[in-house]
């Protein structure tokens, strides 16, 4: 009889319920450390059918798991590799080397195959996906991304009018070690094209900031020269005023008593004050 994978006695239990918190795949990678022979094999079944696991790398590096691939029941680890870096499509071109899949098995490998394909590019046409999953009608294919994005898989909508699915978002799959060293060149360019930009915005603020100076000192100068000219325009209404003062008495002295000719004077003195204020404001 194959034992209850899913009961751990003493500290296991509690660190199981942790890890299936915030990483799923830790409570089986935690049960492989004592699975053997056909508990191994039922180990694996049910990760392949558990909901939320979608990476098993850390489970194929187990000595119990890796020693299947060279025995009797190698199907099982190909089957597993096939869930942690393959598509429905591989799949079904190489059956004979993977045990069948359940119904649930079968779903959670064509929603991976819709992660790997939104690696690629983020609107993937229905008949890519059509081919990729062997479904045959559209209604079949759209119910199954609707799953996807309700199981929080991906992130998206449909496009019914272009007939496509567009991708804002998809969880991450596991890594080929060969990858690697691709993934560091990516990131690498990332990081220099990073450099690159602040380079240029660090340029761009310190023509900004030495713009900003000038135009600071400029309206310094500005100011300075607007008031001096404020300081010698009172100056000159201060000696226009006098000089008027003293020829309008002087136009008195000389007039005598005709009021008439007094008049004459004043007015104009009124207007040119009244110039000098305009200047002044």
């Amino acid at each position: 009889m194959t034992p209850d994978l899913n009961l751990v006695d003493g500290e296991g239990a509690g660190q199981q319920q942790q890890f299936s918190a915030h990483n799923p795949i830790e409570q089986y990678v935690l049960l492989s450390k004592s699975a053997k022979g056909l508990a191994c094999l039922e180990l694996i079944k049910q990760v392949l059918e558990a909901p939320g696991v979608h990476v098993f790398g850390e489970l194929l590096a187990m000595p119990n798991i890796a020693e299947l691939q060279s025995g009797p029941n190698a199907g099982y680890y190909n089957t597993l590799n096939l869930f942690a870096y393959g598509t429905y499509r591989q799949y079904l071109e190489n059956q004979a080397q993977l045990i069948p899949l359940t119904p649930v098995m079968r779903k959670k490998l064509q929603h991976l195959t819709i992660v790997s394909l939104a690696i690629k590019t983020k609107c993937i046409p229905y008949k890519e996906l059509l081919h990729e999953m062997d479904i045959k009608n559209v209604r079949d294919l759209e119910d199954l991304i609707i799953e996807a994005i309700y199981a929080d898989i991906i992130h998206g909508k449909l496009d019914q009018k272009n007939k496509q699915l567009e991708v804002d978002y998809a969880i991450g799959r596991d890594i080929r070690k060969g990858n690697v060293s691709e993934i560091v060149e990516t990131l690498q360019e990332w990081c220099d094209s990073c450099e690159t930009i602040l380079a240029c915005l660090e340029n761009q603020i310190h023509r900004a900031n030495t713009e900003k100076q000038k135009r600071l000192k400029h309206k310094e100068c500005i100011e300075t020269e607007i008031a001096n000219l404020k300081k010698l325009i009172k100056v000159q209404a201060g000696n226009d005023s006098d000089e008027a003062m003293a020829t309008d008495s002087g136009r008195e002295m000389s007039a005598g008593g005709n009021p008439e000719i007094r008049k004459k004077p004043t007015k104009s003195k009124s207007l040119k004050a009244s110039v000098v204020n305009a200047f002044l404001t």
